[in-house]
């Protein structure tokens, strides 16, 4: 499942940065998730690509839930998808941000 989601986000959206963490341990105990047998269940994903330009954060996400549609769909897939989608621009800002509240 994470190499599907890799290579798709990869694909579409040529993305500058892009970290996928398999959170599907820490939820396998969840009634949901009884008599699943698949362990890619639960993804957080940050996705930096100019794709989101001039596109409000719905929208972003909507773009993502598109190519993951099948993923979502499958019997056993992806259950949950925490998204987090920057612009390159917006990621330097918030590296900025963050190392003057570091020299603060």
């Amino acid at each position: 499942m994470e190499d599907a989601i890799r290579s798709k986000i990869t694909e579409a959206l040529k993305p500058t940065s892009l970290d996928i963490f398999n959170d599907s341990h820490l939820h396998a105990h969840h009634k949901a998730m009884e008599g699943s047998t698949s362990k890619e269940t639960h993804f957080r994903v940050y996705i930096t690509s100019d794709a989101f330009k001039s596109k409000m954060q719905p929208a972003r996400h909507r773009m993502v839930y598109g190519l993951l549609k099948e993923e979502m769909a499958r019997e056993g897939g992806l259950h949950a998808l925490q998204l987090q989608t920057r612009t390159p621009e917006e990621e330097e800002k918030k590296k900025a941000k963050e190392g003057a509240q570091a020299q603060a």
